[in-house]
């Protein structure tokens, strides 16, 4: 099993917005669109003046996760409308393998 783990942030007044995007759209569509997404989670802090997000996205193999992000799957794959409530993120994302 593959572990995608992205970093986005936000500014405090788009925190609920970007959350609600995530956890009722991107997760539930990967969910059920993509064959080996075995699901994720949402880890939210607030830091000073802005809000990290920590995205979790468990895949059964690479196939899978080139599935969800495409052949550049180490890249971010950030939706459009992730990124009108972004104030920033980062461009590369971390693979793990879940032990």
């Amino acid at each position: 099993m593959i572990a995608r783990v992205w970093y986005g942030y936000t500014e405090p007044a788009s925190a609920d917005e970007y959350e609600a995007f995530v956890t009722e759209e991107v997760l539930p569509d990967a969910e059920s669109g993509i064959e080996g997404c075995l699901g994720g989670e949402v880890l939210r802090r607030s830091l000073d003046g802005e809000v990290e997000f920590v995205t979790v996205i468990r895949f059964a193999d690479y196939d899978a996760v080139r599935a969800f992000a495409g052949e550049e799957y180490e890249s971010a794959h950030v939706p459009a409308a992730a990124r009108e409530l972004l104030s920033r993120w980062e461009e590369d994302v971390a693979h793990y393998e879940v032990v």
